[in-house]
């Protein structure tokens, strides 16, 4: 064993790809001391090289244990032999690693333990168009690469169970893509474009430094979040607003906003649109407030003449502020006012419903979305091109589309929406410049399994089918983002090229990556449930090989806010004072950082600036932090910004302050977006 320290036993049996290897009596214990480090022998997941004269074949440990022995030789004589199984999956001529095999190895081979040197050729190599996400979980000297390419293109699944670590991988994955592996020699992708779906508003503050983050309630250096009504298909738009309509009353409102779109077109001029090659569905702004009106104004009308010549109007409605004109009621029997008989679709309810959702402040992002919005004649300050720019055209390479403030109940319809949006503009303008082709696109969808299952209704499940199956031909890729795998639509999940399995307790969910890997590779996936915090397994296309890997952590000022609360200790601490005011009408605003509005006071007094006392606090951001109680002034130091005052704050809010164990990441999430504030 001292001239070959790395041996480990002798080829027993070839299968197909599969080779059962008898352990060499000499390997005495579980562990190898060579080149002064250790080296765990006959793990699951592990590698093994089988010299073949020229070139090295080489393979991962999928069982240990009697079961791995050959059917020919478990013989009451051989139970005292330790047996592994190896699957082979590449090999090494010359210099290179190549996956696959040109031959298989003979009975007797020696079979060798992998050193850090042997897994630098398979993983070391820098080539173009690869970034860095961790280090080998059994070799952390090697920084494990994948093959972007492959990962947009063939689009990828990041799974794992609450905890496991699926947020804190992304955001590093992402950080990766956008700034290179810091000093490891990874290549930084800056004109990178990738848009995430944040469902529960975590990565805003972990990839400020590179994304644009659009949100309903955006705080100072956020853009405002708007998904324009019009640009959705219209027979979802009415399902949304007026429930489930009957054919008749529906294709006739679908005419309406038809003949509303032709008269837009005839009247503007809309790059790419001509009449006759224009549907119902086209994109092309229209005014719903004119669409309620004109609909609510048959059924409710009366008429004061037996000709129906002369309308019985008490009240002029308007359009403009969804007031609804006021007629006579009608008469009973045959006597004055008569019914409207003309145009009536019967429908008031659901126009009643209607006019509720436009008057819901919840749905102002959707339904009454800014410069988008059109005036009763259809025309917007902002037209299509402008949105696209906005969600794709600028400077940074990470889109946030930070859907937390949006009601629960409409998040799927409108994950439908975006990705409509975005995969009809690329997917037309795939031969411009600002195409996907020219400049793909990468969506991230987080907690997928919430509007991608197999049950899930909306055009969200049908959208994300299509980009899975056609995006790689146009240039848009999918990572699909889940804690229930097993609960992801199957074609989904199957085209889904690279896996980034974290822990996964569910065997279910487990077995929806096992199905991804040849069969002999079983035990890797049996050790998913006993993976550390951010270890995962990557498989597929983007991966050289399947590996267990340790995924870079990023520092805590670039981790999304997806922590668990620290229980113990919150409960151990002094209680402070509570309002659950403040909790109530966050709920109601559906904003967890509501504040109530406050009007912008003057800056303390010199004296009153003297008065207040800062506390030098441990924080990478900030520096000291005073309070004045009887004004309700926050004063923070800031590293780099200098001194700021935080108007209106209360007492409670300060405590939590100090209390927390981020600085930085309280003020940003807590303080900046909700308080008045200037500078000292």
């Amino acid at each position: 064993m001292s001239s070959k320290p790395t041996l480990l036993g002798h080829v027993g049996a070839v299968t197909g790809a599969a080779i059962s290897v008898r352990q060499s009596p000499n390997v005495a214990s579980g562990i190898a001391i060579i080149g002064g480090k250790s080296y765990r022998i006959g793990q699951v997941g592990s590698f093994v090289r089988i010299p073949q004269g020229y070139h090295d074949l080489y393979g991962i440990v999928a069982e240990v244990g009697a079961n791995a022995a050959p059917e020919s030789v478990r013989e009451p004589s051989d139970r005292g032999d330790r047996w592994m199984t190896i699957q082979l999956v590449g090999e090494i001529i010359g210099a290179s690693f190549e996956r696959g095999i040109s031959q298989y190895p003979n009975v007797k081979d020696e079979v060798h333990l992998v050193t850090e040197e042997d897994l630098a050729v398979i993983y070391g190599t820098q080539d173009g168009g690869q970034v860095m996400i961790g280090r080998l979980a059994n070799a952390e000297g090697i920084p494990v690469r994948i093959d972007l390419d492959k990962l947009v293109t063939r689009h990828s699944a990041v799974l794992g169970s609450t905890g496991a670590g699926k947020s804190t991988t992304v955001a590093s994955l992402l950080r990766s893509i956008a700034l290179g592996g810091g000093g490891e020699g990874g290549s930084a992708f800056p004109n990178a474009r990738i848009l995430l779906l944040d469902i529960h508003g975590e990565y805003g503050e972990a990839l400020r430094s590179v994304s644009t983050v659009f949100r309903v309630n955006p705080s100072v250096d956020e853009q405002p979040l708007y998904i324009p009504f019009w640009a959705q298909e219209p027979a979802d738009l009415l399902t949304f607003l007026m429930g489930g309509l009957d054919d008749k009353p529906l294709s006739q409102i679908l005419d309406r906003i038809f003949d509303y779109k032709s008269k837009y077109v005839n009247e503007a001029s809309v790059a790419g649109l001509d009449l006759n090659s224009m549907t119902v569905d086209s994109p092309i702004p229209f005014s719903l407030k004119k669409l309620w009106f004109e609909l609510l104004e048959p059924e409710i009308k009366t008429w004061a003449d037996q000709p129906r010549t002369l309308p019985a109007l008490d009240e002029a409605g308007d359009a403009a502020t969804l007031k609804a004109p006021r007629y006579k009621p009608h008469g009973a029997g045959a006597a004055a006012p008569f019914i409207n008989q003309v145009g009536v679709l019967g429908i008031r309810r659901p126009l009643d419903q209607m006019r509720s959702r436009m008057l819901n402040r919840q749905y102002d992002f959707l339904l009454h979305p800014g410069e988008w919005e059109p005036d009763l004649n259809g025309n917007a300050a902002k037209d299509l091109p402008e949105l696209l720019h906005a969600w794709l055209g600028h400077d940074k390479p990470v889109t946030i589309l930070d859907l937390s403030g949006i009601p629960s109940t409409v998040v799927a319809r409108l994950i439908g929406a975006i990705l409509k949006i975005i995969y009809e503009g690329l997917f037309w303008g795939r031969d411009k410049s600002e195409g996907g082709i020219a400049r793909p696109l990468l969506v991230v969808m987080e907690e997928a399994h919430r509007y991608l299952s197999k049950d899930a209704e909306g055009p969200a499940r049908a959208m994300v089918q299509r980009i899975v199956k056609e995006g790689r031909k146009f240039g848009i890729g999918a990572m699909i983002v889940s804690q229930r795998p097993s609960e992801v639509d199957e074609t989904i999940l199957s085209q889904c090229g690279t896996f980034i399995a974290l822990r996964l307790s569910n065997s279910s969910d487990r077995a929806k990556v096992q199905a991804s890997l040849p069969d002999n590779l079983a035990g890797i996936v049996d050790s998913l449930p006993v993976l550390r915090v951010g270890e995962a397994i990557i498989t597929g296309e983007a991966a050289r090989l399947p590996i267990r890997c340790r995924i870079t952590l990023p520092d805590e000022r670039h981790r999304p806010n997806s922590e668990d609360p620290a229980v113990a200790k919150r409960w151990q601490g002094a209680r402070v004072a509570e309002n659950y005011e403040r909790v109530a009408a966050a709920w109601r605003a559906q904003n967890p950082i509501w504040s109530s509005l406050r009007v912008l006071r003057t800056s303390l007094s010199t004296e009153e600036i003297k008065r207040m006392e800062r506390e030098m606090v441990v924080s990478s951001s900030v520096l000291s932090i005073g309070y004045e109680p009887t004004s309700s002034t926050l004063e923070v130091e800031f590293n780099v910004s200098g001194i700021y005052q935080y108007y209106n704050v209360p007492e409670p809010i300060f405590q939590q302050l100090m209390e927390s164990d981020s600085k930085g990441k309280f003020i940003n999430a807590y303080i900046k977006p909700a308080y008045p504030y200037s500078r000292v």
